[in-house]
């Protein structure tokens, strides 16, 4: 699939996405070039949102772009539905999230919406979680420290050069974890003094994965 497919493919996803935003109501918006579609998808539809909650600066810029207001979570309360993409997902919509460095926001959005819906292209689908590699959001004091308690469980973990996230702190993406049960890893790493936030989302799956492929939209 070239790029041209693929951008069009975000664009179909988007414009689904939009059946579970209703008027007036207070959303949630990830991070990504697929959200960055819904983004321009609300605009375009004219979509009236009472307000949005943003997962990162440069997705609080686009939004205000198109004339969305953006406010904080804790004045918002609890979301009607939260929109973002992932780098990967598996069949029991359990995901891999962070390659853009927002997985702590992003979790914390979705923790706090009533409904969480995926778009994504067919590319992201996986049997087993762990192709993609997993970041991990850590204190920049602890990196060494969370570094080797990850390989003490199996994986390998490489520094995100150049890289802060919206929170000032690090990424550690972590190759070959063995993710055969997401769940029980994600508890495990959470535990980790300096961890963050960890890019599984398997606790709190999405409620609904939406799928571009080259024959429409696949609802999950």
């Amino acid at each position: 699939m070239n790029a041209d497919q693929q951008l069009e493919q975000k664009k179909q996803v988007a414009l689904e996405a939009l059946k579970w935003v209703k008027p007036d109501s207070v959303i949630g918006v990830g991070t990504g070039s697929t959200v960055n579609c819904f983004i321009d998808a609300l605009a375009a539809k004219g979509i009236r949102l009472e307000s949005a909650v943003s997962s990162s600066e440069a997705t609080t810029a686009r939004l205000r772009a198109v004339g969305i207001d953006v406010r904080e979570l804790n004045q918002a309360g609890t979301l009607d539905v939260y929109v973002d993409g992932a780098d990967e997902f598996d069949a029991h919509r359990r995901l891999v999230k962070g390659g853009g460095g927002a997985l702590t926001r992003e979790k914390i959005v979705a923790g706090a919406s009533r409904k969480f819906v995926c778009i994504v292209d067919a590319s992201k689908k996986v049997g087993v979680l762990g192709k993609f590699p997993l970041p991990i959001e850590v204190i920049p004091m602890a990196r060494s420290f969370v570094a080797r308690q990850l390989v003490a469980i199996g994986g390998q973990p490489e520094l995100r050069q150049g890289f802060t996230t919206d929170n000032g702190n690090q990424i550690l993406d972590v190759h070959n974890m063995d993710l055969v049960d997401p769940a029980s890893v994600e508890q495990r790493i959470n535990n980790i003094p300096g961890v963050v936030c960890c890019g599984l989302f398997a606790l709190r799956p999405a409620d609904i994965v939406l799928m571009a492929s080259p024959g429409g939209v696949v609802q999950i």
